[in-house]
């Protein structure tokens, strides 16, 4: 294999940097950046169509972009030699793009279970809209939602940004391709073959995203959007393998 980085990771990484300078050096804590450009909930007045693209080359911080861009450029080169530089841009943005489908559904559910509930007690569902679209909330739903309550606000206001879910679709990819690969975690120094370590990765955020309890990543992880890159990677990996002569291979 040729050894060093790949065209498509070169200019994916060229792109989520330059897009974090930007971030950090025009506006005002990240704005208008965030507001522009994150993911924001599709009821939330902030939505706009074309975040569901462009949250992916955004990052909340230092730390995440370099974990990020780290992961990508480790993974993502020996899949792209494998792949081709276009066949791996379209696999890299359907898993992103199934990561955000996989995290607003999540988030639909989250909040329509507690606006179900506002309604069944008698509120007004376009009030209730209303108010949270004004970044506020009513205190009286506070012991209408019990436990519920925080999941329904943060749903409505929650914002999601960076290339998680479309690395989460390239390392299962890598897993896929390279099985026998091992593999270990900064905090878990222990060598284990990909194809445990990121089944174990994968079962780690689909936990956190049900419980609501980090193991390894901050509490506002999108867990879910991890799981759906993951999830949409393996079904693209495992149609191209079902239905292609060469299966993995196009430029």
């Amino acid at each position: 294999m040729r050894q060093g980085i790949t065209d498509a990771v070169k200019h994916l990484l060229i792109i989520n940097v330059v897009v974090f300078i930007g971030m950090i050096t025009i506006g005002n804590q990240n704005e208008p950046f965030m507001s522009w450009f994150a993911l924001h909930f599709p009821k939330n007045p902030t939505f706009q169509p074309w975040q569901v693209l462009t949250h992916m080359f955004m990052h909340g911080n230092f730390m995440h972009i370099a974990f990020n861009m780290f992961a990508l450029w480790m993974f993502g080169t020996a899949v792209e030699q494998i792949f081709g530089w276009q066949k791996f841009i379209i696999f890299y943005l359907l898993s992103g793009f199934g990561a955000a489908i996989i995290q607003v559904a999540f988030l639909y559910f989250q909040f329509n279970t507690g606006l179900s509930t506002l309604v069944e007690s008698g509120l007004s569902q376009t009030d209730i809209v209303s108010i949270l679209s004004e970044g506020k909330y009513n205190t009286a739903w506070v012991p209408i939602l019990g436990d519920n309550f925080d999941s329904f606000v943060s749903a409505f206001n929650s914002t999601m940004v960076g290339a998680s879910g479309a690395i989460m679709g390239i390392l299962v990819a890598f897993g896929m391709l390279f099985p026998e690969s091992k593999l270990m975690l900064i905090f878990l120094p222990i060598p284990i073959k990909a194809k445990y370590f990121i089944p174990g990765i994968i079962a780690l955020d689909l936990f956190s995203a049900i419980s609501g309890n980090s193991i390894f990543s901050p509490s506002n992880t999108a867990y879910m959007a991890h799981v759906g890159g993951a999830l949409t990677g393996f079904l693209l990996m495992y149609f191209w393998k079902k239905n292609e002569k060469d299966k993995y291979r196009w430029n």
